[in-house]
């Protein structure tokens, strides 16, 4: 069953859910307004990254607990087999970014069928169609990095489909596909920057960058997409500005502005989710939740490795370490574990605690740090434009500027900044893979990933630089195999 979105106010066009039970694509695309509610659908599957249940079983924590950085108090059995590293094909984790994303594909896919053939305005239409290609390849770029080999699908599958049960294509070919979407939206006529939760020729050029960044490393190794991520950014560094408070990263007032390029939008009594809930520690009354679950608790041993000085490790910007109690602000909590106050919602911990804080896919810093890394690997040595971009997210950091470093030390000041900037982000899993190498704390240094244990004394197994295919789909669908090692 397809899930729809309709039109709410502008700015949240993709918040409200509707069922369409007797959903019919021959008689339904007949009008403008059914294409949007249609797309609108679309980015609903984003969501994914926050489904799961009150244990803390959700894809964004999934994602974290494969980096290594992150420990849990809460009860989930499968969260602290993914920290050891003996998980399962069972976890469902993997089956809810499996089969969320190919629900959004298909529904891009009908899309790109039958949009084209809708009387409306022209500039409408391609805006539109410039959406569902961001969309695909995002899905896409998420199954790609993290099951390898996937099954392409890019025509409306039926029951009579040769494609209804496919088999995996190389990796090569499935980030062929998302790049030429990525191309497609970048001529569709999309805003250079969007306010309203949607796409814009900032999300594209982002997700481009970071697509070519990918693919200059592990496995493919086509270093020449070096020099294509750095140009592919450099133009989205101009667009947006950093934040001068990290607390604006995850308060209501300035969501989808500033340094925000793209984010999940959540809207009480409309959508809401568990984000501050998991994030909190384990059964202490810090906000009016019902649940602090303390799924997603960073290593003490990760905080120690921020520099001297660095702002973001002082209390209160991305940690936190005491509270005040719920409904007794005198007494305040101290934790046994810093937490993150960095997705701490102040908005839904003060008021009645439904939380519709957004969740980040994309900021400026990401893109800062792409084409620093992209240009230093492409040109040999760091050119004063990407020094520039480190030395702006060291300044706010309240760290003195870097020099003229060498190729070597530039690469592993972007790696760190990488990890101190955007911890917690669901970006570290995807650079283990791409790089080989891990984040050692306390000391900030980098070492190769297969061989050197972590803080918490796993050292990462070669099988997981990719996901299982989930038990589901092998059970369901005999032309898939699984993943070497799993």
């Amino acid at each position: 069953m397809l899930i729809l979105t309709a039109s709410a106010s502008s700015c949240k066009k993709y918040l409200d859910e509707e069922r369409r039970d007797n959903f019919n694509t021959n008689n339904y695309f007949t009008t403008a307004s059914q294409a949007q509610t249609f797309v609108n659908g679309i980015y609903s599957n984003l969501y994914m990254f926050q489904n799961g249940d009150a244990y803390g079983e959700s894809p964004f924590i999934t994602l974290e607990l494969f980096a290594g950085h992150t420990t849990t108090l809460g009860q989930s059995v499968n969260n602290k087999q993914v920290i050891t590293q003996t998980t399962s094909p069972t976890n469902p984790g993997f089956q809810t970014v499996w089969s969320n994303s190919y629900a959004a594909i298909a529904n891009a896919n009908i899309a790109l069928k039958r949009i084209p053939d809708i009387a409306m305005a022209d500039a409408d239409k391609k805006k539109l169609l410039g959406e569902i290609y961001f969309l695909r390849a995002f899905f896409y770029f998420h199954l790609v990095r993290l099951y390898g080999d996937v099954p392409l699908i890019t025509e409306p599958v039926t029951i009579t489909s040769e494609t209804l049960y496919p088999e995996r294509s190389p990796m090569a070919s499935v980030y062929d596909l998302i790049i030429a979407d990525l191309k497609a939206a970048k001529e569709s006529g999309l805003p250079e920057t969007d306010q309203s939760g949607r796409a814009s020729l900032g999300a594209v050029r982002t997700l481009l960058g970071s697509v070519y960044l990918t693919t200059a490393g592990y496995p493919l190794q086509k270093k020449e997409n070096y020099a294509l991520a750095a140009a592919e950014v450099l133009p989205v560094l101009t667009k947006y500005t950093l934040f001068p408070d990290y607390a604006f990263l995850h308060d209501n007032a300035h969501k989808n502005q500033g340094e925000l390029i793209f984010q999940i939008n959540y809207l009480v009594g409309v959508k809401e989710n568990a984000i501050p809930q998991l994030t909190l520690p384990f059964n202490l009354q810090v906000g009016a939740y019902g649940d602090h679950l303390g799924a997603m608790i960073p290593t003490t041993q990760f905080i120690a490795s921020y520099p001297a000085g660095d702002k973001r490790a002082k209390e209160r910007q991305f940690f936190f370490s005491s509270y005040p109690k719920d409904k007794d602000p005198s007494t305040i909590i101290t934790f046994e574990k810093p937490a993150l106050y960095k997705f701490f919602h102040a908005e839904s911990a003060l008021g009645n605690g439904k939380s519709d804080e957004n969740w980040t896919l994309f900021r400026l810093p990401e893109a800062m740090l792409i084409y620093a890394e992209a240009q230093n690997e492409a040109e040999g040595a760091p050119n004063q434009t990407a020094r520039d971009q480190v030395n702006a997210i060291r300044a706010r950091a309240e760290l003195a500027p870097i020099g003229n470093l060498s190729q070597a030390a530039f690469r592993e000041e972007v790696w760190r900044q990488r990890y101190l900037e955007l911890c917690y982000e669901d970006k570290s899993y995807f650079d283990i893979q791409r790089t080989h190498k891990i984040y050692v704390v306390p000391g900030g240094t980098f070492a190769d990933a297969t061989s050197t244990p972590n803080e918490q004394g796993v050292t990462f197994k070669e099988q997981y630089y990719f996901w299982p295919i989930p038990q589901r789909e092998i059970n369901t669908n005999p032309k898939l195999k699984q993943n070497q090692g799993w």
